[in-house]
């Protein structure tokens, strides 16, 4: 069903620079028709319209560093934010610094401002829950990279339970009680007899997750943050023949994104911030699939749906 979408629409795979017919990093986050863009690339709104993305129920932007390659896209985004007449508040997360870099390219560039930006700050030190709504938890994982770094795991919130049409019947259970059983309580009859939760009710859909683990090194360190992960997403800079030229950079390499992912027991790993020297990205694919099958590139306008285990 539309309404219970969740899925990753990829518009930027890049590293370092536009190159090959890709740009940097940029990906969209749909929870239930709410969307979430996770980094900002140079060239993220020329995807948007490629790919016919709504910028405008956009609200909330996770920048996981401030590498230009994840960040040089956001400035003009706000821009055209502001140009459409945005009235919404828009929350921006991200480490420490943004905030003042945007104040000063708003100040100087005389750029009108229709709307509030909220800045928050993140611990990269920390995983912790860094952002919620009625169906989604947002926690920031740390990554090991040059600068400080986060990772972002969206969580949906558990479905509420389903109560089983025949029990409304059989107990003459009233449609005021109904919500209540959904939530966990039991129904008493008017006898006095209680009828205990378990059998009025059905459990609803298992919640569903996505890792975002961009520029970082091999890091075993995030495992139990990612563990059973549905989809992970987590950067493969070069193949496993330049891993030493991928530690010294503080990046992994396809072979190593693949470790991460079998380690924590992903259900699906998807690779991306590809070198500008891979014009043909299969080999890194079939690197990672030496070691974790259920692997796919982060080709842009692809769009990964997590669907229910």
């Amino acid at each position: 069903m539309t309404h219970l979408n969740f899925s990753v629409t990829v518009l930027g795979s890049n590293s370092a620079i536009p190159a090959n017919g890709r740009f940097p990093s940029a990906q969209v986050v749909n929870i239930q028709e709410q969307l979430f863009l996770i980094d900002c690339g140079e060239g993220t709104q020329i995807r948007m319209s490629d790919f016919k993305i709504k910028r405008s129920k956009i609200n909330q932007i996770f920048i996981s560093h401030l590498h230009g390659d994840h960040i040089f896209g956001l400035p003009g985004l706000l821009n055209s934010f502001a140009l459409n007449g945005r009235k919404e508040t828009l929350e921006i997360f991200s480490p420490k610094g943004l905030e003042r870099l945007i104040d000063l390219i708003f100040e100087t560039t005389d750029a009108h401002q229709s709307f509030d930006i909220v800045f928050h700050e993140i611990d990269t030190e920390q995983h912790q829950l860094i952002f919620q709504n009625e169906k989604v938890k947002v926690y920031s994982i740390p990554l090991n990279h040059r600068i400080p770094t986060t990772g972002f795991l969206f969580k949906e919130k558990p479905f509420p339970k389903k109560i089983i049409p025949e029990k409304i019947i059989e107990y003459d259970i009233p449609f005021s009680k109904i919500n209540e059983i959904k939530q966990g309580a039991d129904f008493t009859r008017n006898e006095g007899l209680v009828i205990q939760n378990t059998e009025l009710v059905f459990e609803g859909k298992p919640p569903r997750s996505f890792a975002y683990c961009s520029d970082t090194s091999y890091f075993q360190k995030i495992i139990p943050f990612i563990k059973n992960v549905d989809l992970l997403y987590h950067e493969a800079t070069y193949m496993e023949d330049k891993v030493g030229v991928a530690n010294e950079r503080g990046h992994s390499t396809a072979k190593e994104a693949a470790k991460i992912a079998k380690l924590s027991g992903a259900k699906q790993l998807m690779l991306g911030h590809f070198s500008n020297r891979y014009k043909n990205l299969n080999p890194l694919l079939n690197e990672a699939k030496e070691v974790f099958e259920n692997s796919v590139l982060a080709i842009e306008g692809k769009t990964v749906a997590i669907d229910f285990s």
